[in-house]
C-alpha cells in the first residue's frame, strides 16, 4: 500500500515587512522536521513536494534530504490566498480565519473562497499522486487551512475550523489509492 503524507510547515518568523509566501521556518520548527525525519512514517518517501512558499519548501527539503530524493513544488499546493488583506495580526487574523472557514462559499475581505481552496488543494494532491503513480510514499508539505480542507474532503465532512490543525507543524496519512485517511486526526510534530 502506498501513502501519502502531508505535511504542515512548522513555526515560522514571522515578520510583518516580508511578504507571507517568504516567511522562513524558526530554528524550533526546523530542529522539529530534524526529529521528525527519522519518525518510521517517513521510511518510505520516494517522493517529495511543496508549494511554492518558502516555509512549506523547507520543510520538505528537510525530509527528503533525509531520504535523498529531491523537492518538486506546485503552486496549486499552497495556502488559501489571503493577499488581500496582506500580514494581519494574530488576533485580527484568528477572526478572519474563523470567517473564512465559517462561510466556505463567500470571500471575506477578499480573501479565497474556502470552498475554491478546498477544490484546488484536493485536485492538487490527486494530481501529485498520479504523477508518482511509483511504489513509494508521497511527502506533500504544505499548511494548515488547505490540510483541513483536504482532511474535510477525505473525511467527507463539511468544511468548518474544527478539523484545522490544533498547532503550526502537523501531519496526517492518506492510503493510496483509496483516499482514506490511515491517521483520521492531526498528528503534532514531536
Amino acid at each position: 500500500m502506498r501513502r501519502l503524507l502531508f505535511l504542515t510547515h512548522p513555526e515560522v518568523v514571522i515578520d510583518p515587512a516580508v511578504p507571507v509566501p517568504r516567511w522562513h521556518l524558526r530554528d524550533s520548527g526546523i530542529a522539529k522536521l530534524r526529529r521528525f525525519a527519522a519518525h518510521p512514517v517517513t521510511a518510505g518517501l520516494t517522493a517529495a513536494w511543496a508549494s511554492t512558499e518558502c516555509k512549506a519548501i523547507e520543510s520538505a527539503a528537510i525530509l527528503a534530504g533525509a531520504r535523498g530524493i529531491g523537492v518538486r513544488v506546485r503552486e496549486d499546493l499552497g495556502e488559501n490566498d489571503r493577499s488581500a488583506t496582506g500580514f494581519l495580526p494574530p488576533p485580527e487574523f484568528e477572526r478572519m480565519a474563523d470567517a473564512f472557514f465559517g462561510r466556505p462559499t463567500e470571500s471575506v475581505r477578499g480573501w479565497e473562497r474556502a470552498a475554491d481552496a478546498q477544490a484546488r488543494i484536493v485536485a492538487a494532491v490527486r494530481a501529485v499522486a498520479a504523477e508518482e503513480n511509483g511504489v513509494g510514499d508521497i511527502l506533500v508539505a504544505a499548511h494548515g487551512a488547505v490540510g483541513a480542507l483536504l482532511r474535510g474532503h477525505l473525511l467527507g465532512a463539511p468544511i468548518s475550523r474544527a478539523l484545522d490543525q490544533p498547532s503550526p507543524g502537523c501531519w496526517f496519512v492518506v492510503e493510496l489509492p483509496a483516499w482514506r485517511l490511515a491517521t483520521p486526526e492531526w498528528r503534532v510534530l514531536e
